[in-house]
């Protein structure tokens, strides 16, 4: 499968031992980009992670290039610590959240379109109950960003 952008870098790093799955925004995306069947096929795929399979979603937690800056920081606050909080969430709750995630604060801002969103949605359905841990959260360009791992 093929990898984009972050999520090849990390996909050729571990490609000898064929254990990886990479989602990001061109590869491997469901049409109509609902979040409900990303979060499906998420599910569909968490019995690989029994088999020592590692399932890697790219994007990010603020993606509105038009608005990248300083100027957006606010809506970026807002939308990633919505999210920190949602990904930390047993996972029904984190689940419902994640599928009406428009209504999240400054969603529309952060997000005008979900394609950088939705490989999250993917890695949390494969997540099952593992609850999200912050793996990093910082800024660049005063935009807040987080990353997340389970399990």
């Amino acid at each position: 499968m093929k990898g984009t952008s972050g999520s090849g870098r990390v996909k050729k790093a571990l490609e000898p031992t064929g254990r990886v799955i990479g989602f990001g925004k061109k590869s491997t995306l469901k049409r109509g980009l609902d979040p409900q069947e990303h979060l499906a096929l998420g599910r569909a795929l968490a019995p690989l992670r029994d088999e020592g399979v590692f399932i890697v979603g790219s994007g990010m937690t603020f993606h509105n290039l038009r608005a990248f800056g300083p100027q957006s920081s606010v809506a970026a606050e807002e939308f990633d610590g919505w999210l920190r909080e949602t990904a930390s969430l047993d996972a029904g709750e984190r689940d419902r959240r994640l599928t009406d995630w428009t209504s999240a604060p400054s969603a529309r801002q952060a997000h005008p379109r979900e394609e950088h969103l939705l490989p999250l949605m993917v890695v949390a359905g494969a997540a099952g109950a593992d609850r999200g841990k912050l793996a990093y959260n910082g800024k660049i360009l005063e935009l807040r960003l987080s990353a997340y791992h389970f399990g």
